[in-house]
């Protein structure tokens, strides 16, 4: 369907008259009045009635009026994605983001973002990885491990597993424990399916220890509020909430931690608008937590 046909369509019913319409079309008036009965022919139906120089809508026209209005606008936003995506622009940005890393980490990136940023709308990171999550339409995802090699990426941070307790905890004044000590304690970890619940998995395999007593739960905050409530030891890597105090966490292969990266397609057109972005968000990191969270370069 001619989209002009139905800018003259739609222009003609807003300015109430051909000539009027004609005048803001920049067109004469017999070349709009042709081009309306061309439209009338194409679509088999009569828009207008029309009594001398004057046109009113037709029944049929008025039901065709608010379509030809959508298709419209549908056009004009097709056209200007096409002019952002010609420029490498980003208007949204489209973000797979773990649960564990996105209300410590990322909600308070997003509060920095300057007003000519692209606007952004977050999604639950896909369980399969970043290729899955960009495959199903993310533009950047924050992810726990490695990206594989096809993908471009940024390493982010590296952040301390806690083992989270009530300021009156004889832990509490402590920096660390190591996991020989933390498996003597009742527990409150995430479910399997959670990086930091695999990291901590490994750091007690790998020292030969198993679980005696722990709670198993499906978000961090929960597992800070039982222990705020004395229920156990609050393994997660969220920030500290309810007053707890966060104690480090070491294995035999030393600080356990959890690693963050960005991912995106190299071929994406704003490529590089991404990687600015990242980098953005790897600083921010030090700035809120310090220096020592920065990835060392290789």
């Amino acid at each position: 369907m001619n989209l002009r046909l139905l800018r003259y369509f739609v222009s003609t019913v807003d300015e109430g008259s051909a000539t009027q319409a004609a005048t803001r079309l920049h067109v004469t008036q017999p070349v709009l009045s042709r081009q309306l009965r061309q439209l009338e022919q194409e679509l088999g139906m009569a828009l207008f009635e029309r009594q001398g120089h004057r046109l009113r809508l037709t029944p049929a026209g008025s039901q065709f009026l608010p379509l030809a209005r959508s298709l419209l606008r549908q056009a004009d936003e097709v056209r200007r994605a096409a002019a952002s995506i010609a420029s490498g622009r980003l208007d949204q940005l489209h973000l797979a983001v773990p649960t564990t890393t996105l209300s410590d980490v990322v909600a308070p990136f997003l509060a920095t973002l300057l007003p000519d940023d692209p606007v952004p709308i977050v999604r639950q990171l896909d369980p399969r990885g970043a290729d899955a999550a960009l495959h199903s339409g993310a533009d950047l995802a924050i992810v726990p491990r490695p990206p594989s090699s096809d993908l471009a990426s940024c390493a982010l941070a590296v952040l301390p597993i806690w083992a989270q307790v009530p300021i009156e905890d004889e832990w509490s004044a402590r920096d660390s424990v190591s996991v020989g000590e933390l498996a003597e304690r009742e527990l409150l970890v995430l479910t399997e399916g959670f990086r930091p619940r695999q990291l901590l998995d490994e750091a007690m395999a790998a020292a030969g220890l198993s679980y005696r007593r722990y709670i198993e739960c499906t978000n961090a905050q929960v597992a800070q509020a039982l222990a705020a409530a004395g229920r156990g030891v609050a393994v997660v890597s969220d920030d500290p909430r309810f007053s707890l105090s966060p104690v480090g966490l070491t294995g035999p292969a030393g600080a356990v931690r959890i690693h963050l990266y960005a991912a995106w397609d190299p071929q994406h057109h704003a490529a590089t608008t991404l990687a600015a972005l990242a980098d953005r968000l790897a600083q921010f990191c030090v700035d809120r937590y310090g220096p020592g969270v920065r990835p060392i370069p290789g």
